[in-house]
């Protein structure tokens, strides 16, 4: 059926284990189902390591590596409203296909930004 959340009330180091554990089925349900977060992953496995190495403090490298790490994070977010537009409406619509559109579109912004942020850090 679904995830089961966790019970009202939990507290503690239980509660963060729990957290966890969802955050964990989520990155895999992304990573299973959605293209773009698998390229975006990808992309990361090089991009965090250059970041690193073309940064010449901590400021830039933060930058850097933080510009590019908002993209499968703002992915996710996409994912989980298509997720949930989908479920909602399985027939066409059109505030169905602008909440789409949206999100896609925070992706792509997302993603200039990075290019922005890289291109005056490194110029």
């Amino acid at each position: 059926m679904g995830t089961p959340r966790m019970k009202p009330g939990a507290t503690g180091f239980k509660r963060l284990v729990d957290a966890f554990g969802y955050s964990a089925k989520g990155v895999a349900a992304a990573w299973r189902h959605e293209a773009a977060f698998r390229q975006e992953m990808a992309a990361s496995a090089l991009l965090l390591p250059l970041a690193l190495w073309l940064g010449e403090n901590g400021v830039e490298r933060a930058l850097l590596a933080g510009s590019w790490l908002l993209v499968p994070v703002v992915e996710l977010l996409n994912s989980a409203l298509e997720a949930i537009v989908d479920k909602a409406s399985p027939e066409r619509h059109e505030l169905a296909g602008r909440a789409k559109d949206m999100g896609s579109a925070a992706v792509l912004l997302a993603i200039l930004l990075a290019a922005l942020v890289w291109a005056l850090v490194l110029s």
